[in-house]
């Protein structure tokens, strides 16, 4: 555990602790929870990683097809119905 020291006015923390009460928690439980919810608000990553992320998947090669005949894979079971072919599909 790591001590976090904040200073605020009197006011802000009247309020603070009036709403800890409220909920039945201590101060430094609700703050805790305030944090949590806070951080749970910022955004997970940043755009340049993200962009980032996107450009390196756009390197690879992955086995793709039109929408019709991977549906139709899909619904014979990825290929695995020796009654049906690839060009029966196409």
């Amino acid at each position: 555990m790591k001590r976090l020291q904040v200073l605020i006015d009197e006011g802000e923390y009247a309020r603070y602790l009036e709403i800890a009460e409220q909920r039945g928690s201590s101060l430094a439980e609700w703050v805790r929870a305030a944090l949590r919810t806070a951080a749970r608000q910022e955004p997970a990553s940043t755009v340049d990683r993200k962009l980032e992320a996107i450009r390196s998947a756009a390197l690879h090669s992955f086995p793709t097809a039109d929408i019709d005949r991977m549906l139709a894979e899909i619904d014979r079971g990825y290929g695995d119905d020796p009654s049906t072919s690839d060009a029966d599909v196409a």
